[in-house]
């Protein structure tokens, strides 16, 4: 078996155990509070308000009680978005990340690293006035609000570099693993919650949310793994006496082309109001408890929240499959290859259809975007039971993360066998 083959290998058994060690820490880590924190009331707040339940996700568990890894690894994905964002502004970035090979990357995600200290600062301060205004922390002076800020900030940092350690051992995305150990943490604490609230004359529920589950991590692992296969064809070139091209392949395009990141955004444009009536507090008490009153009626308002986070979510895929997949380049790239699509002509024609394929499929990927970040929604409010729920992005989390360590595992495995022939 694979599995026992995995613990043969030296090198790739250190690895394991590498990635291992540094999730212990991180999960240790996650468990140091910051000082002056009523655990019971930060539970009973974070139970109650599902945008800061899905930042917990994210926080890698963090925000259970308010630890020093509170922010998680949040911050460096808002600095990758924005640094990403900013390529379509500023060519030489574009330039730097796209064509600058290794080099250029490297040097894009040190960019993305100093983008994320600052970032992680702003974060922390909005996260900790806003639990301040709600009575979850105790009002803080300046001198214990400063230090807070700046060991939240430096966990923020630390739990980053932790996660370039990982994926240095080819294991692995780091930032990913740390999420998706954050969101197994949780597991055994849904278990006991789920078991201590069991009811009998409910049991017909729990029986139908089992299937569905299995249902929806079957159709999350469907659409994961579904992709558009585009054959592509390589002209022939002589070159000396020799021969090459005349060999055909596909272009692959995923059905879920853009990932969780159109999630992250539609979650960061919805955190934007509390953040807004927070910040507007400096200037106008009441226009703060309004804007908090009208922030607090719309989370609350289940049917409204869901549609808003279910359009945001279909609008920011398409926005980020654009941004991340350039029909014009890809025809360039093929053209230059010697490479053409069976029955388009290279050039325009090329992005042209590469443009129809892209709409059509990111049509149906944005639909399952939309409703798995929903898919919570949708459960409490048919079965009425709050701690039966599908997380769907959480589960969408974990299922990637998993085929791709699974994937980069094989691929290691192939290259060791071929090596020993």
């Amino acid at each position: 078996m694979k599995f026992f083959q995995i613990f043969k290998i030296k090198d790739l058994r250190r690895k394991i155990f590498i990635v291992a060690f540094i999730l212990v820490c991180f999960r240790i880590l996650a468990a140091i509070p910051i000082p002056g924190v009523d655990l019971s009331v930060l539970k009973n707040f974070l139970s109650n308000n599902q945008l800061f339940g899905f930042l917990n996700v994210f926080s890698g568990g963090g925000l259970d009680n308010l630890s020093i890894m509170m922010l998680g690894v949040a911050p460096y994905i808002t600095a990758t978005i924005i640094m990403q964002l900013l390529t379509m502004i500023f060519p030489k970035l574009k330039q730097m990340y796209y064509e600058e090979g290794s080099a250029g990357k490297a040097k894009f995600n040190r960019f993305s690293r100093y983008l994320t200290v600052p970032l992680a600062w702003l974060q922390a301060y909005g996260f900790l006035n806003i639990l301040m205004s709600q009575g979850v922390v105790p009002r803080f002076g300046f001198f214990p609000l400063f230090t807070n800020v700046m060991v939240i900030t430096a966990g923020s940092m630390i739990l980053t570099w932790m996660g370039e350690l990982i994926s240095e051992q080819k294991i692995g995305n780091g930032i990913s693993l740390i999420i998706f150990a954050g969101i197994v943490s949780q597991l055994p604490t849904t278990i006991r919650n789920a078991f201590f609230a069991y009811d009998p004359s409910v049991l017909p529920t729990y029986i139908a949310f089992v299937i569905i589950a299995v249902i929806v991590i079957a159709g999350v692992v469907f659409v994961q793994e579904g992709e558009r296969k585009i054959p592509v064809a390589y002209a022939k070139r002589v070159r000396g006496n020799k021969m090459y091209g005349g060999v055909s392949s596909y272009l692959p395009i995923k059905v879920n082309q853009a990932g969780v990141i159109p999630i992250i955004f539609a979650i960061s444009i919805l955190l934007f109001p509390q953040f807004l009536a927070q910040a507007s507090a400096i200037f106008s008490g009441d226009l703060s408890a309004k804007l908090s009153e009208w922030a607090n009626y719309f989370f609350n308002n289940q049917y409204l929240y869901s549609l808003v986070y279910f359009i945001m979510v279909v609008l920011f895929t398409y926005f980020y499959t654009a941004v991340t997949f350039d029909p014009k380049e890809i025809s360039k790239n093929l053209q230059r290859a010697g490479g053409f699509i069976t029955g388009v002509r290279p050039g325009d024609s090329t992005s042209g259809f590469l443009a129809k394929i892209i709409s059509r499929i990111t049509f149906t990927g944005a639909l399952f975007l939309g409703l798995i970040a929903i898919l919570p929604n949708i459960t409490q409010m048919v079965t009425g039971i709050t701690f039966l729920t599908l997380g769907g992005t959480a589960l969408l989390i974990v299922v990637a993360v998993a085929l791709e360590v699974v994937k980069q595992i094989n691929s290691q495995l192939v290259m060791r066998e071929y090596e020993t022939f």
